[in-house]
């Protein structure tokens, strides 16, 4: 087993603040952190080669993946440029058609990747790609069908490599009132069920859900009917959905939002009742577990959420987080929803297909692991390197899927997956029947083709 990481100099850069080239001090044989890995980039000779990387982060997460860039840069001799844009989706297609593409584009979704792939703007990965992926990446097929595209001529290659994952099948908790209530930590999707209702029966409210978000109210409730897609169906299901093979009307689709509905449109299992679900910021609604007593037990959203708790809470102490379980009696495995970011080749050079094949080492992803932000489904990393525990549980549910799959909403045409999607669900808390819901998003989708 790896040891924890040991850099002597390097670790303090990389611990401490961005690092660039110069701060990297390799003494092989200080630590067992890989370097393997660091003689084989050693060998791949690019001195003077200009690699250019472009993506969507800017701040703190700018100067991490430049942290990890320049760890490539020192051992291979390229030199490595990153710029970051918040209108990366807009710009990066300008490039590409302007003939003034970087050599690596980071997409934040799939589905733009794949638009340029059928445009003929990327170029396909090296072969043996996809096999490693499959065999080193948890749930690993699952990487390997989302990173997969037809190109120009409709052929279908890998495009896609996925660094840098974000998980959603999460739900929040308080530690210290499930002890004194007694709960237990569900392991099964009918546990979960049955401790929704043994809270609602002791006289507490099960759930805090909150649909509000400004313009974008509803999103909150496509990641819960996402989650139970995933739950109640086999995966390459939710694929035909996400592509409408099968449509918003199909039973399945229907079931997995009347699973949602089981949660949200139950007055005693809800904070404030069914009717404030929709009205309910999806910023405030965790508030309610810090109550005393609680006005709520539990609080299904993704990794981000923290970040909208009270000033000065300690995830893992004061709050804390399990797996959203899956069904026992329907053996789907470990299913998890997220988001991650997919680096693809937009300018082919030598450059681009070595800092592929980089990402495929260990250390490229243990150096970002070390400082903030990064998950992984990289089984060979060592775990011990994350600097934050909170960080490290939650790649343990990463590493723990046997199916991965991207936020469907997120695939799908915007004006569905942003617009009659996100309203459907907030028709749907306030009353509306699952089928009539449905039945209006796909005729939005409808009118699209």
């Amino acid at each position: 087993m790896r040891k924890l990481f040991l850099m002597s100099a390097a670790t303090a850069a990389l611990m401490l603040g961005p690092a660039s080239a110069a701060d990297l001090k390799f003494t092989p044989g200080e630590g067992d952190f890989n370097w393997e890995s660091f003689e084989a980039l050693k060998a791949t000779q690019l001195n003077g080669e200009e690699v250019t990387v472009f993506g969507p982060w800017l701040g703190p997460d700018q100067e991490n993946v430049e942290a990890v860039l320049a760890y490539f840069a020192e051992a291979t001799g390229a030199d490595v440029k990153y710029v970051g844009s918040d209108s990366f989706e807009q710009q990066i297609m300008i490039d590409a058609e302007a003939g003034s593409a970087p050599n690596v584009a980071v997409f934040p979704q799939p589905g733009l990747a794949a638009d340029m792939a059928k445009r003929g703007f990327l170029t396909p990965l090296a072969d043996g790609t996809g096999d490693w992926v499959r065999e080193n990446y948890a749930a690993g097929q699952s990487w390997v069908d989302l990173g997969t595209y037809a190109g120009e001529d409709g052929t279908e290659n890998l495009y896609g490599f996925f660094y840098k994952v974000d998980v959603k099948s999460l739900v929040w908790y308080i530690p210290e009132n499930f002890e004194d209530a007694g709960y237990e930590i569900p392991e099964t999707m009918e546990d979960l069920k049955a401790l929704t209702e043994q809270i609602a029966a002791d006289g507490g409210t099960p759930w805090c859900i909150g649909l509000g978000s400004g313009g974008a109210t509803g999103w909150p409730a496509t990641d819960w009917v996402e989650d139970m897609m995933l739950r109640t169906q086999a995966p390459d299901v939710y694929d035909k959905w996400v592509s409408n093979e099968i449509k918003f009307t199909d039973p399945a689709v229907i079931g997995a939002i009347e699973e949602f509905g089981w949660f949200a449109r139950n007055d005693a299992f809800v904070a404030g009742g069914a009717g404030a679900v929709a009205t309910t910021d999806f910023r405030d609604s965790p508030k309610g577990l810090f109550s005393s007593p609680p006005q709520c037990y539990m609080h299904h959203q993704a990794s981000f959420i923290p970040a909208f708790f009270p000033d000065g809470t300690q995830v893992g102490t004061d709050a804390d987080f399990f797996y959203m379980p899956a069904y026992a009696g329907k053996d789907l495995g470990k299913p998890v929803l997220g988001a991650g970011t997919v680096w693809a080749v937009t300018k082919d050079s030598p450059g681009a297909q070595a800092l592929i094949t980089f990402l495929q080492s260990p250390i490229a992803h243990e150096i970002w692991m070390a400082q903030k932000g990064f998950l992984t489904p990289y089984k060979a990393v060592n775990t011990d390197v994350f600097s934050d525990p909170t960080l490290k549980k939650m790649n343990d549910v990463l590493l723990g899927a046997t199916t991965f799959r991207f936020d469907a909403s997120d695939l799908m045409p915007g004006g569905v997956g942003a617009g009659s999607f996100w309203t459907g669900m907030v028709d749907y808390t306030g009353g509306k029947s699952a089928e009539d819901v449905a039945a209006a998003i796909q005729k939005s989708w409808d009118s699209l083709k």
